[in-house]
C-alpha cells in the first residue's frame, strides 16, 4: 500500500470518526432538550396542579371565615341591635344606639361581600387580599395586627401572588388556633425586582419545625418551590415564630 492509498485511508478514518463524533454530539443534544422539555412540561402540571387546589383551598378557607364571622360578629351586632330596639319601648334613646348599631352590621356585610364574590376576589393583588384578612382579624377581635408596606408596590404575577397568599393564610391560621399570640406583624418589602414578606407572631413558638402544628411547614415550602421562592420558618419556645418569604419579579 502506497502513501497515497495510506493518506485516503487515514482520511476516510477521520471522517468517520468525525461523522460518529458528530452525531453523538448530535443525539445528546436531542436527549437532553427532550428531557429538559419534558422536565418542563412537568413543572408546568405540576405548577397547574397545584395551583387548581390552592384556589379550591383558599375559597373553601373564606366560606370558613364568612361563616365565623356572620355568626360571631355580625350576628352578634343584630342580636344587639335587637335588643335596642326592644329597649327603646321604655328608653327611646337607644333607637340611636340600635341605629348605630345597624350602620355597624351594615358596614361588615359590605366587607364581606367583598370575599363573598369570587370575581372580586380574583381582582384583588396580594396587598389587596392581605389588607383584608389582617383587618378582618381586627373584627373579629382574634389577634392585634400590625401590617406595612415598604418601598414601591408591583406584581410579581398572578399566579404567584395567589400561592404566596395562601402560604400566608394558612401561617395566620396556625398562629392564630395555636400560637396563643397576641399579636401579628406583616411587612411587605419591596426593592427594585424582588419582594420579601415577613411575618411574625409573639406566641409560645415551637422547639421543632415538625411541632408546627403539624401540618404546615412541608406544605408551605413545596409551594414557595413551585414559584421558585425562598421559603424558612424560624422559632423558638416562648418567643413567636417568624415566616421569611422571597420572590422575585
Amino acid at each position: 500500500m502506497d502513501q497515497k492509498e495510506i493518506a485516503a485511508l487515514v482520511s476516510v478514518v477521520i471522517l468517520l470518526v468525525l461523522v460518529a463524533i458528530i452525531i453523538t454530539l448530535i443525539t445528546v443534544f436531542i436527549r437532553r432538550k427532550n428531557k429538559m422539555l419534558q422536565e418542563q412540561h412537568a413543572a408546568e402540571e405540576a405548577f397547574r396542579k397545584e395551583f387548581s387546589e390552592i384556589q379550591i383551598e383558599i375559597r373553601e378557607e373564606t366560606l370558613r371565615n364568612i361563616s365565623w364571622e356572620l355568626h360571631d360578629n355580625i350576628g352578634q351586632l343584630m342580636t344587639l341591635a335587637k335588643i335596642q330596639v326592644q329597649l327603646a319601648k321604655d328608653k327611646p334613646e337607644t333607637l340611636d344606639q340600635a341605629a348605630e348599631t345597624m350602620g355597624n352590621a351594615i358596614s361588615e356585610l359590605r366587607s364581606l361581600s367583598k370575599l363573598i364574590n369570587p370575581e372580586a376576589i380574583k381582582s384583588l393583588n396580594l396587598r389587596e387580599a392581605l389588607r383584608l384578612e389582617t383587618d378582618r382579624f381586627k373584627r373579629m377581635d382574634y389577634i392585634n395586627t400590625t401590617y406595612n408596606i415598604v418601598g414601591t408596590p408591583f406584581s410579581v404575577g398572578t399566579d404567584k401572588e395567589m400561592i404566596i397568599f395562601r402560604i400566608l393564610q394558612e401561617f395566620f391560621s396556625n398562629t392564630i388556633k395555636h400560637s396563643k399570640a397576641k399579636n401579628l406583624e406583616v411587612t411587605l418589602i419591596y426593592t427594585e425586582d424582588q419582594l420579601l414578606i415577613n411575618a411574625k407572631d409573639d406566641g409560645v413558638g415551637f422547639q421543632h419545625k415538625e411541632d408546627f402544628s403539624g401540618i404546615g411547614i412541608k406544605n408551605m415550602t413545596n409551594r414557595a418551590q413551585v414559584i421558585s421562592a425562598e421559603f424558612s420558618i424560624t422559632s423558638k419556645p416562648n418567643e413567636g415564630t417568624m415566616l421569611r418569604l422571597l420572590c422575585c419579579k
